[in-house]
């Protein structure tokens, strides 16, 4: 008894130690995790499941649209369906049911398989409807950029001049042939677009008025919106995290449709007004590509 007793105790203190020693394993990888997450690469990664790293407020929320409430119910739901599957193969069957019922209909039953599924809609749509609500309703920004899809499938980036800018550029995919180390293949652009971290950003997006229609997509912002031309869409975001966010064109808008990415390049207030000023120099214009009629000289 002594002896189990003494077992007992060394047991539970291995046990103690290991569990000591896992807490501190985990809390070191969490705080490593911490740290390597301070600078977010929001693109896909090999044998990835689930949404992307959200980094934004609307991000967030899809998240927990899907995961917490989308997921939860399909999942349900397709159990039961196969349940119900089993048993009708198992118990309705020819062997294990010679004389079938007569029954033709319950109205218990077809109440209940009215009534629930409505009942699973309203669930789905009152958190839908806020998301779509917070989508669509502008706050406040901080700074304005307009994205225009060219019908060279390149993307052009234009940043006014009364919020410090006054220039634009293109964004085009980089050459497939001569990609440098730790660029990424089909994603990676000549230009990148640069936002400061925790700022709202207005996007206005459009499409070149003798192009196609593209699609603006970045999944880690929550962000996606249609490039039609001749019309001006708006959307927003608020990244949070500082990094480099990658989407690409998501309508099929011709032959380069698989070479439309879109980058943004998320950075300290800092280092944007470094870049600001930089760009102003290296995107300035000489001359207004348009020039207005004067009026006076048909009058």
């Amino acid at each position: 008894m002594m002896f189990q007793m003494k077992g007992c105790k060394a047991v539970r203190g291995l046990a103690a130690v290991a569990g000591a020693n896992l807490a501190v394993a985990f809390l070191s990888a969490g705080a490593a995790f911490a740290q390597a997450a301070d600078f977010v690469i929001g693109a896909p990664r090999p044998n990835q499941m689930g949404l992307p790293y959200p980094v934004t407020p609307i991000a967030r929320e899809m998240n927990f649209f899907h995961d917490a409430i989308l997921l939860p119910i399909i999942t349900v739901i397709c159990l039961f369906v196969l349940a119900l599957l089993v048993i009708v193969v198992s118990k309705f069957n020819e062997k294990a049911n010679a004389t079938p019922s007569r029954t033709t209909h319950h109205t218990g039953l077809e109440i209940a398989w009215t009534i629930i599924p409505v009942l699973i809609l309203v669930v789905i749509a009152v958190p839908s409807f806020h998301l779509l609500n917070n989508q669509l309703t502008m706050p406040n920004a901080d700074m304005t950029i307009k994205v225009t899809g060219n019908s060279s499938w390149a993307w052009t980036w234009t940043y006014p001049k009364d919020e410090g800018g006054g220039f634009e550029f293109q964004a085009r995919l980089l050459d497939q042939d001569t990609l440098a180390p730790g660029k990424l293949k089909l994603l990676d652009v000549d230009n990148e677009a640069v936002v400061p971290v925790n700022k709202t950003v207005r996007l206005q997006v459009t499409a070149d008025v003798v192009g196609v229609i593209h699609g603006f997509v970045i999944p880690s912002f929550g962000v996606r919106i249609d490039a039609v031309p001749g019309r001006l869409n708006e959307t927003w975001f608020k990244a949070e995290r500082e990094g480099v966010y990658y989407g690409q064109c998501s309508k099929i808008c011709g032959k380069d449709h698989a070479y439309m990415p879109v980058v943004i390049r998320v950075v300290s207030e800092e280092a944007y007004k470094v870049w600001l000023e930089k760009a102003r120099k290296e995107y300035a214009q000489t001359e207004s590509p348009v020039r207005v009629a004067d009026a006076s000289a048909a009058r």
